[in-house]
């Protein structure tokens, strides 16, 4: 029998990072609630992470293990998203690539062209595709569209993206500062 019956009860286990539990419950288990009303599946998390997913038919059962394993993915470099963009400053975008985890795409990785202001590609609430082109030590996200675009690796992201900072950053000082010490000494 390669097919249970539909009524046949199925039950998935999925095993998720211990540090990650908090988020499929959800503050006051409301993330839970809406995956269990959402799909008509119980579930049930142990304290080892283990999430036992429980159904009255398969489709319910794979729509809630695809919603768990969506709440504990962790970004990968290279990787690519799409997300919604949940905050806008004038030095670029915040996008929401996994729940609950937002990167920057900098002003600078918004588009294949010069952007004079974020608004003008992207706004708040749109879904944008985005790569991931760094995680820094304090867990913070480099995202870049303009990687996506042009159909980078992230390694390329990274160099084309540290070359244009030390493009913009080098030449001369000049100074603009200080006239008094000029005419210091005239009368």
């Amino acid at each position: 029998r390669a097919e249970l019956k539909s009524h046949a009860p199925h039950i998935i286990t999925v095993k998720i990072p211990v540090d990650k539990i908090g988020a499929v419950i959800g503050p006051g288990g409301k993330v839970i609630r809406g995956i269990q009303e959402e799909t008509g599946a119980k579930i049930d998390i142990g304290e080892d992470g283990t999430v036992f997913i429980a159904t009255a038919d398969g489709d319910g059962a794979r729509a809630a293990r695809e919603q768990v394993e969506a709440l504990t993915e962790t970004p990968e470099i290279g990787r690519i998203y799409t997300g919604k963009v949940t905050g806008v400053k004038d030095f670029g975008v915040f996008v929401e690539i996994v729940p609950g985890q937002d990167g920057l795409v900098h002003i600078s990785q918004l588009d294949t062209g010069r952007v004079n202001r974020v608004e003008d590609v992207v706004n708040l609430g749109d879904e944008i595709t985005v790569m991931v082109i760094e995680i820094e030590p304090n867990g913070k996200i480099r995202l870049s569209r303009q990687a996506v675009l042009e159909g980078w690796t992230a390694e390329e992201a990274v160099q084309r993206d540290r070359a244009g900072r030390s493009r913009r950053s080098s030449g001369p000082r000049r100074s603009g500062g200080n006239r008094r010490s000029n005419n210091r000494n005239r009368r």
